[in-house]
This record gives C-alpha cells, sequence and structure tokens, in this order.
C-alpha cells in the first residue's frame, strides 16, 4: 500500500486566489444550469403545469428510484453557442428499479430551433453510451407544442444508434407524453417496449401523411396504454422491473470504499491554478483514490506521465495522468506498456490531464477495456469524458462540465454503469519496438 502525501497548505494566498478563480468558473457553470432548467421559460412552464403535465426533469426523478443518483450528461450542450443551452433534452444515467438506465427526456416547453444539431447529437451520444456499456434505454418524450416550422427530415443517424441497441440485445422504452414530432419520431418507433398516455400521446412525422396513435393509416406501436403521465412512469418502472437484468462484469472489489485521505475542496484550488508544465497529477489523485492510495508505475521512467495502479468506490482502475510536459519516448514506452497491463489484468483505465502521441492512441485502438477521462478530450474513445470549469463556456465534445469537488462521485457512478457490460482486455494491444506500437 502506498499512501500518497500531497498536503496543501489553504492559508497560502496562492491556494485563496486559485480557489477564487475556480469558484468564478463555477458561477458562469450555475447560471447555464439555471437557465437549462428554466426550460422554455416561465410562461411556457406554466401554461405546461396547468395542462397537468410535467417538466422533464420531474418525470425523471419520479422514474428513478427514491434518493438514488442521477449523473445527468451534457447538461450544457450548447452553451456559448447561438442556440439554447442544454439542447431541450436532459441525458443521464440513473436506477430503476434497482438496474443502471440510461435515461433521455425531452423538453416539451423548448421550441426547438430547425437547424440546432444539438438534440440529435445529444440523443446520439446518449444511445452510443448506451450502447457501448449495455445499459437499458429509456426514452420519455413529447415535443413542444409549438413546432418550429420547416426543417430538413431527420437524418439516419439517430435511427442507427439505435438499431445497435437492439442488435446487441440491450432493451429501449419509450414513454410518449404527448405529440412527438421530427427526430423524436423515432424513439417509439424503434422501442422495444412502447408506452402512450391517454388522450395526449401521438406521433407525427415530418413528412405526411402523419401517423397518429389509433386513427392513421399506420398507427404508432403501442404496447401499454395509460391513464396519465404518473401511470405511464409506473408502467415504465414495471417493464425495467420484468427485465430480470444482471451486470456482466465484476461488483467492487472493496466495500465500502476507504475515503480518500484528503479534503476534495482542495480540488478548487487546484483546479483553478494555472496551468504549468511541472504540475504534480498525484495531487489530485489523493484527493480521489481510495484511501489517496497509489501504487505508481515506473516512477524514474518518463516522468512527464505518471501511471499507476488504484481503486476507486472499490474498483480496480490504472491511472494514466499528464504533468503538462511534452512526452518523449520514454512515456510512450510507459504508456504503451502501461496499457497492455490493463488489459491483461481486465483493469478500466482513466485519463487525467494527459495528452497522448501517435503510438499511444495507436496503443489505445487496440485497448478493448473502458476508458474514462477528464480533460484530455476524446482520445483514446473513452466511454465517457469530462471537463472541469475553464476561462470559456465549453458545452460541447463532453459528457459534462463538473465541479471539481464531484470528481470522484462522477467517476464513481461512471466506473459501476461500465461494469454493466463485461470488462475484459484484449489479447493484444501492440508490443513498442522503437518508438512505434508494431501489431
Amino acid at each position: 500500500m502506498t499512501v500518497l502525501d500531497t498536503a496543501i497548505d489553504p492559508r497560502t494566498p496562492a491556494y485563496l486566489e486559485s480557489r477564487g478563480v475556480a469558484l468564478e468558473r463555477l458561477g458562469k457553470l450555475e447560471a447555464a444550469l439555471d437557465e437549462v432548467r428554466a426550460g422554455g421559460g416561465e410562461k411556457a412552464v406554466t401554461r405546461h403545469h396547468a395542462r397537468g403535465k410535467l417538466l422533464p426533469r420531474e418525470r425523471v426523478e419520479m422514474l428513478l428510484d427514491r434518493d438514488s443518483p442521477f449523473l445527468e450528461l451534457s447538461p450544457v450542450a450548447a452553451w456559448g453557442t447561438e442556440f439554447a443551452v442544454g439542447a431541450g433534452v436532459v441525458t443521464g444515467i440513473g436506477v430503476v428499479e434497482g438496474v443502471e438506465c440510461l435515461i433521455i427526456a425531452t423538453d416539451p416547453t423548448l421550441v426547438r430551433n430547425v437547424v440546432d444539431p444539438y438534440p440529435v447529437e445529444k440523443i446520439r451520444r446518449a444511445a452510443r453510451i448506451a450502447a457501448a456499456n449495455r445499459l437499458p434505454l429509456i426514452n420519455l418524450v413529447e415535443s413542444a407544442a409549438e413546432a418550429a416550422p420547416g426543417g430538413p427530415p431527420p437524418g439516419g443517424g439517430l435511427a442507427r444508434d439505435l438499431g445497435r441497441l437492439a442488435a446487441d440485445r440491450v432493451p429501449t422504452f419509450c414513454v410518449v407524453f404527448g405529440p412527438i414530432n421530427g427526430e423524436a419520431a423515432y424513439l417509439p418507433e424503434l422501442s422495444d417496449y412502447t408506452i402512450m398516455v391517454r388522450g395526449h400521446a401521438k406521433t407525427l412525422t415530418i413528412q405526411p401523411p402523419p401517423v397518429v396513435n389509433g386513427s392513421g393509416p399506420t398507427p404508432a406501436p403501442i404496447d401499454q396504454l395509460a391513464d396519465d403521465e404518473r401511470d405511464g412512469l409506473r408502467l415504465a418502472r414495471q417493464c425495467v422491473r420484468r427485465l430480470n437484468w444482471r451486470k456482466r462484469g465484476p461488483l467492487p472489489r472493496t466495500f465500502p470504499p476507504a475515503p480518500p485521505k484528503y479534503d476534495p475542496e482542495d480540488l478548487l484550488a487546484i483546479a483553478g491554478a494555472e496551468k504549468k508544465a511541472d504540475q504534480d497529477p498525484r495531487e489530485i489523485l489523493a484527493r480521489v483514490l481510495d484511501g489517496s492510495d497509489f501504487d505508481e508505475f515506473k516512477p524514474a521512467l518518463g516522468t512527464a506521465l505518471i501511471a499507476g495502479w488504484g481503486e476507486l468506490h472499490g474498483y480496480p482502475i490504472g491511472v494514466l495522468a499528464g504533468t503538462g510536459a511534452p512526452h518523449s519516448p520514454a512515456e510512450t514506452q510507459k504508456a504503451v506498456h502501461f496499457i497492455q497491463l490493463a488489459n491483461a489484468t481486465d483493469t478500466a483505465l482513466v485519463f487525467l490531464t494527459a495528452q497522448f502521441g501517435p503510438a499511444e492512441i495507436e496503443a489505445l485502438a487496440y485497448s478493448t477495456v473502458p476508458h474514462l477521462a477528464l480533460d484530455t478530450g476524446r482520445a483514446g474513445d473513452p466511454r465517457f469524458v469530462f471537463s472541469w470549469p475553464a476561462d470559456e463556456p465549453a458545452g460541447g465534445d463532453d459528457d459534462g462540465v463538473i465541479d471539481p469537488r464531484d470528481t470522484r462521485t462522477v467517476l464513481g457512478l461512471c466506473l459501476s454503469a461500465v461494469h454493466s457490460a463485461v470488462v475484459e482486455g484484449a489479447g493484444h494491444v501492440g508490443v513498442f519496438r522503437s518508438g512505434k506500437v508494431d501489431q
């Protein structure tokens, strides 16, 4: 057992200044989240409630097991763009009848701009996460009562992503609460279980003739008819309960997990500090890993890259973390060797502020264990990728901008989700030779 020793004095001016920078950035993030939760505005929300209908987050809350967490994904998608923050769609991972599920809930109070690409991309990303991690997918759908006119017909990408779930035998559910059109019309058509709310649900394709529940020439599929919205959510929970669903990955190795020995509040100061080429990622690991316990791999070789083993919420993980300094062949050799070992031991990999070169990316392309990433971008095709708040708004190419203090919780929820599928390494991920990966 190797306990990291990275104490930070919280009384120094540098600590207080960096913490203040991080809190200022979090204030901007919270303002964006307030805008997302406001949906189409007070008038639209009031009108929606007056019809006896629930908002998307209210539907999600009623669907989930009581007091269970909900990891919302890309909550501020489109932040900093001309389009609506949040994209009018709630996506995330939550527990329904003891089963971790991927949930998609459209916001009917927000009229969508027909050229806005973010709603479809957000739904497609959710479908891909469900497929990669073997998470049952539950769609809670309703389009805005005042649909925006015009626009192109929906593309086939969404249908393909949803179709992969059926091919992989991952169950899909759809509860239709009201009229749906455009891309959302795909959701009940491609779901295994379809529940429609009596008197409200109907599906309209973007091209005529419309498909209207019970009265059109080609009625949408209905497996169950709910009396009202709450009954529809009850029926969805009932369907999940009957799945007899079991995880295929191993349970946590240690339970209950030991908390880190250092205060996660320190992560604010670390996140707000000016980025330097000699920053020590061990300071982050000491505030994220179970018991602050980290066994470093090849500590004397390629010191610009930190590699090693630990546990997070009881799950074994391998860590690749960058210091900000450029990589030499030594760092590349260390990274490729470590990726091989993680695959040989069926151990998930976590990337932390790491930048990878061509040989490392090639090795990761052959790696089949789950990859999770924080502040690294999508190199290595991670199952989940998150970032800490930066100076400029970022609401695009990741699964969420998170409060640094929530890092351990967010990664723990993701590790639990990826273990819904088989966690198995590749038999061969390449052998390092002279700066390249030989196949």
